[in-house]
């Protein structure tokens, strides 16, 4: 497992330095220094975007939500492309800290894992529904190319981390030999995106659920010496629908 998290950091150290390299940082402030809990005010960036898209947030209302005024702003991110950079990046990694799937002892079971907690956070209701991530492929289709570079980047590094899990799990013999890790992973990326437009349009947990059964029953068994399947993984979370 040592692998797979020091190639999941190893990733994601390349994006942060690809990310600040295709967008230069702005240049440091004088004056006062700021009056302002930046961290704080990122979060409640985050929860902007996360309600509202790229394109849907306007810099009035990022100023309103954070609490601070435009030059306030512009001196501590930038600009609005920018921040937002640094609110996906900061919401991915409270997102893979809560939801380490890939140290699951098998492969299935870290897919199981993966799905299940996205289950229940795209429904959440103490946050925006959906997953950030996934709508700023949708929302973000005015920025420039340096953006939309860097979330391609994050996109193919997620796919990434999936195949990984995928390809450890065919060596280790807890996923079939001669399975396609790119077409399983395909698959499973695709289920992860409807998952998050399903919950932006209203769908329950319960529904979501339903939807990680049926793409677990997909997922290639291995066939012990008796003939019978081998389909071992957790069980779901049980709690209230929501």
């Amino acid at each position: 497992m040592k692998r797979i998290r020091d190639s999941g950091a190893k990733a994601v150290k390349h994006a942060k330095a690809a990310d600040i390299a295709a967008l230069e940082l702005p240049r440091k402030p004088r004056g006062r220094p700021r009056s302002f809990d930046r961290a704080a005010a990122l979060e409640r960036a985050i929860e902007v975007f996360w309600a509202k898209g790229y394109e849907g947030t306007s810099i009035s209302d990022l100023t309103e939500a954070m609490g601070i005024n435009p030059p306030s702003l512009y001196a501590a991110f930038g600009d609005k492309e920018r921040l937002f950079l640094e609110a996906i990046e900061s919401y991915e990694q409270a997102r893979g800290s809560s939801c380490p799937y890939r140290e699951e002892a098998t492969a299935r079971a870290a897919f199981e894992t993966l799905l299940t907690y996205m289950a229940d956070d795209l429904t959440c209701a103490t946050h925006p529904r959906g997953c950030m991530t996934m709508m700023a492929a949708a929302t973000a289709g005015s920025a420039s190319a340096e953006m939309q570079a860097a979330l391609a980047r994050r996109r193919a590094e997620s796919r990434a981390c999936m195949k990984a899990r995928i390809e450890l799990g065919i060596k280790e013999g807890d996923v079939p030999r001669g399975t396609d890790a790119g077409a399983l992973t395909d698959f499973y990326a695709t289920i992860v995106t409807g998952m998050s437009l399903q919950a932006r349009d209203g769908a329950t947990r319960k529904s979501l659920l339903a939807t990680v059964e049926r793409a677990m029953s997909l997922f290639p068994p291995v066939t012990g010496r008796a003939g019978k399947k081998l389909t071992t993984g957790p069980a779901h979370a049980s709690g209230k629908d929501r």
